[in-house]
């Protein structure tokens, strides 16, 4: 039964993109770039629609209060395909810094340049970084909200943890808020995995981190703070959710806390 929902939900995403895509292009290109991101957004919340409809999957989300007015800087733990935009209906006006390979591929690449989405060549260093942040400040002035990974790219639930320090130069550059996000979403969506799981659970924004502090105690406070957060979510992850069958590292991760908390 997972295995035919998750073919189901699978034939469903894809079928709800292309038709999309079909059917609000033309509209999507002849309206202003803010008044068009209601198409995007209304495509991720049909997504997360059909991931609790099909695959019983469902998230809440605590801590909105802590989303600041203007520009700031979204700092989530990265799992899934699906936390790449299953926060985009709860988001003003999102920008994203992203591999330069994204904007290469038809009819995607044009919607993500009309966002006016940051391109960046990951082996790029000198000038080319520099544009980047050039570009960064700018959107960021304009009142946006970045979406960066701390830590680069998709990590498994319970994985050791690998920060990259570019978000530490981004804050000490830009000076704005980071707003730290924890939410175990591969656990139901898991990467590069046909099936998908149900279940509930809980997306924290946690009070965000205030600009001013040096680059190097920044990014230490956010490391503790985003595994402190994502510690504690696991556990009461798995509490919800006795019946998932839980990955590896995450069943390791759970050991180790278990360990700690007799210890």
């Amino acid at each position: 039964m997972l295995l035919l929902r998750s073919i189901l939900f699978n034939t469903a995403f894809y079928v709800n993109i292309i038709t999309r895509m079909v059917v609000f292009t033309p509209i999507y290109f002849l309206l202003p770039r803010k008044k068009a991101f209601f198409i995007p957004k209304g495509w991720a919340s049909s997504s997360n629609w059909l991931m609790e409809k099909i695959v019983g999957a469902k998230f809440e989300i605590e801590g909105t209060e802590n989303i600041p007015e203007g520009g700031c800087i979204f700092a989530p733990k990265h799992q899934s395909a699906w936390d790449t935009f299953a926060l985009l209906p709860y988001q003003r006006d999102p920008v994203y810094i992203l591999k330069r390979e994204l904007m290469w591929i038809p009819l995607f690449g044009w919607y993500v340049a009309k966002q006016r989405m940051i391109p960046v060549n990951r082996g790029a260093r000198g000038k080319v970084m520099v544009e980047v942040m050039k570009r960064t400040k700018e959107e960021m002035d304009a009142g946006r909200q970045l979406i960066i990974y701390p830590e680069g790219t998709r990590r498994a639930p319970g994985d050791t943890p690998d920060y990259r320090y570019g978000i530490a130069r981004i804050y000490r550059d830009i000076q704005v808020p980071v707003v730290p996000i924890v939410a175990h979403w591969g656990l139901f969506w898991g990467r590069r995995k046909l099936v998908k799981y149900p279940g509930r659970f809980k997306v924290k924004i946690l009070p965000p981190i205030q600009p001013g502090m040096e680059p190097d105690a920044f990014f230490t406070h956010l490391i503790a703070t985003l595994e402190q957060a994502s510690d504690e979510l696991l556990i009461q992850t798995a509490i919800d959710n006795p019946h998932l069958p839980l990955p590896p590292t995450a069943v390791k991760r759970l050991a180790e806390l278990q360990a700690q908390t007799v210890s």
